[in-house]
């Protein structure tokens, strides 16, 4: 496999990567803070908004075009030769992105969708029980999939770092 190849699955995967971690860190960083003084009502329309707005192929692609990219990098510098410095960190990366995913399907999106299952809003006999059992977790497991996917672009980022110099 070309050098080309391999640099442009290792580019490409770089860049999803750091597209997701970026939504994780705004949502921890912004989104989420700034939505901890709104009403009860409020919150749970944004969020249940929000989750309907994300469900989208730009945010598809690139939340798991990084997981597939990842994988292909790794594949691409398996060889021998062909990248054994860059494999380690690709790894890395591929379990740190793996494990961010894992959360997201086994605790975000269930959460999502038990806000969604509430109703309407205006529906909602008490929506301070609604954001009650919604907001402290998926805030928590947030923070962790921006760490996990923050520490998987660090990886594909020095992956990136090496691949140049073994092609220099």
């Amino acid at each position: 496999m070309s050098a080309l190849v391999r640099g442009g699955t290792l580019i490409a995967a770089t860049v999803a990567t750091g597209l997701s971690a970026g939504l994780f860190h705004a949502f921890a960083c912004a989104v989420m803070p700034g939505l901890r003084k709104a009403g009860d009502r409020t919150f749970v329309e944004t969020m249940q908004r929000i989750n309907v707005a994300i469900v989208n192929g730009w945010f598809l692609a690139t939340f798991l075009g990084a997981l597939l990219l990842t994988g292909a990098a790794v594949v691409c510098h398996l060889p021998a030769g062909a990248g054994r410095r860059v494999l380690p960190w690709l790894i890395a990366a591929l379990a740190l992105y793996l494990a961010m995913f894992v959360i997201t399907v086994a605790v975000n999106i269930p959460l999502n969708d038990e806000l969604a299952a509430a109703g309407a809003v205006e529906r909602i006999a008490d929506p301070a029980a609604v954001r009650e059992r919604f907001e402290a977790v998926w805030v928590r497991w947030n923070t962790v999939r921006a760490v996990l996917s923050a520490a998987a672009f660090a990886c594909l980022t020095w992956a990136l770092v090496l691949h140049g110099r073994t092609t220099a």
